[in-house]
């Protein structure tokens, strides 16, 4: 142990061997991913939390050296930062299931409606944009003009190429 005098007092305080940072990383690094396994399930994950401790020790070592175990300090940072992901990961599954289409969002389509569909997606984008939203939203050529940034007679263009494309798909799929 060294001594260590302060201002102001007369006896001598122990204080002990403070290890470097590279000694005590090495020494704890091996449990403490143990510990971050242990919590977080995860290989990968604990190596990343394990690394996220040892850099905040690296960054308050300073102070950290001094503390009375700091083997202790990191292992609760560990603990902290497995909480946290577990909080994130059940977080991100909550918003995946929200995401995730239901089957009641859509109705059953009939065969031939989703030949239909998929044919309509074959044609050019702006062609297909204009057949949906004129034929399954019901919308005027001026809404859709609005919704699409273009004019009405770009739309009435778009509509009438899209139903002549269409139709000669359609026709041709159905002689062969």
């Amino acid at each position: 142990m060294v001594e260590r005098r302060t201002e102001g007092t007369t006896s001598p305080r122990p204080v002990r061997a403070v290890p470097d940072f590279e000694s005590f990383y090495r020494r704890e690094y091996r449990t403490v991913v143990g510990l971050a396994y242990a919590l977080s399930g995860s290989r990968i994950a604990a190596e990343d939390i394990t690394q996220d401790a040892f850099l905040a020790a690296h960054k308050e070592w300073d102070r950290v050296a001094f503390y009375d175990k700091p083997e202790a300090w990191v292992r609760r940072v560990v603990s902290n930062l497995s909480v946290s992901l577990i909080r994130t990961k059940v977080r991100e599954a909550g918003a995946v299931a929200r995401l995730k289409p239901r089957d009641s969002y859509l109705s059953r389509m009939p065969a031939e409606d989703a030949h239909f569909w998929k044919t309509v997606r074959s044609l050019p984008k702006r062609q297909a944009q204009v057949i949906a939203l004129h034929y399954l939203e019901d919308l005027p050529v001026s809404e859709i003009a609005w919704i699409l940034s273009c004019s009405e007679s770009t739309v009435k263009v778009h509509l009438h190429k899209g139903r002549k494309r269409l139709a000669q798909k359609l026709d041709e799929e159905a002689l062969s």
